[in-house]
């Protein structure tokens, strides 16, 4: 009896990939049920006029997505059900204190019936292309921090690869990429509007100090458009601003605030705040000091350090909401000044 799996010799889809698609839709729609027996690998290359290979290749893939099982001597049978674990490959390019906090949110609004895998491609292109090639097909959703040094060569093989994962699988998270076309998910950072709007909300206390310090060391990814937001702020309001590329004890000077781009309990923020106490300088009213990207710690360390963030909680969240809800849209995330007693 012939079954109800088809192909399309002329597609330039691999047939295997095809197959996948395929009996996953049947199972899905309920032309297979639970229970269900999928014709042998012999009956079904015979039927196709395929190699037995390609089906074997086809019905491993759908093992590891938990749409079938085999029993020795009986072939392969439908192990899916509507209880199944949905599958996701979160792939970030590092997992730090905030990572975590978003994290946190995205497992806990998923909850018990997700299977969430992750990977860390540390911004390096090569390990990302890697990660994804070799998981194609055996997730249901893919949801990735697209962190890459902004030339143009490795931008484009961010984009190369990306476009290889469905539309309705896909949520980009933290960095928008605007050149991706479809209807994928995306909840991400505004760098140059987001730092000018959180600057705002602070105004009233930046003009109580004399001068706006932006401590700034190489490495990071997005600061060109943070510093155009920062001089377009201060430039709106008339606030005088210097860049740094380093601590310097010297041009720590009473009644100015200190921005660090990079810290995150980091040597710049402890070496800043040596150079303040060994001057006797009061931190909060003497000298203001304000950190970015939000972390637990931040509330504790110098009773309370303000914090310029986006929301990476409310990332998570709504990147679960996303898969709970089967809806994909693009979000801008919240940012906002998180005022304590350093500033």
């Amino acid at each position: 009896m012939k079954s109800k799996i088809e192909i399309d010799l002329d597609s330039k889809e691999p047939i295997y990939k095809q197959l996948v698609k395929n009996i996953q839709h049947l199972i899905e729609v309920g032309v297979f049920q639970k229970g269900d027996y999928v014709p042998s690998l012999n009956d079904l290359s015979s039927e196709l006029n395929i190699s037995k290979e390609t089906v074997k290749k086809a019905y491993s893939i759908l093992r590891q997505k938990n749409f079938l099982e085999s029993t020795q001597g009986k072939g392969y049978h439908i192990s899916f059900d509507d209880n199944h674990k949905t599958k996701i490959l979160l792939i970030l390019d590092r997992l730090g204190t905030y990572k975590q906090t978003m994290f946190n949110a995205f497992s806990d609004t998923l909850g018990t019936n997700a299977q969430i895998t992750i990977r860390l491609h540390n911004q390096d292109i090569t390990s990302f292309e890697s990660f994804l090639e070799d998981s194609l097909d055996h997730f249901d959703y893919y949801v990735i921090t697209s962190h890459f040094p902004l030339t143009q060569d490795i931008q484009q093989r961010a984009l190369n690869i990306l476009k290889k994962v469905p539309n309705r699988k896909l949520i980009l998270l933290d960095h928008n990429l605007a050149q991706l076309p479809g209807n994928y998910g995306s909840i991400y950072q505004d760098y140059r509007q987001d730092i000018y709007d959180g600057l705002e909300q602070g105004l009233d206390s930046l003009r109580k100090f004399q001068k706006l310090n932006i401590i700034s060391m190489p490495g990071s990814l997005y600061a060109p458009y943070l510093h155009n937001g920062i001089k377009a702020f201060c430039s709106d309001y008339d606030i005088k601003y210097e860049f740094h590329r380093e601590v310097d004890p010297e041009k720590i000077n009473k009644n100015e605030v200190f921005l660090i781009l990079n810290g995150q309990l980091d040597n710049e923020l402890i070496e800043l705040v040596e150079a303040a106490r060994s001057k006797g300088f009061g931190i909060g009213n003497e000298i203001g000091i304000v950190s970015y990207n939000e972390s637990p710690l931040n509330k504790i360390i110098l009773n309370g350090l303000t914090v310029l963030s986006t929301d990476f909680e409310q990332m998570g969240e709504l990147a679960a909401q996303m898969i709970l809800n089967k809806s994909f849209a693009k979000i801008k995330c919240d940012f906002r000044l998180i005022k304590r007693n350093s500033f």
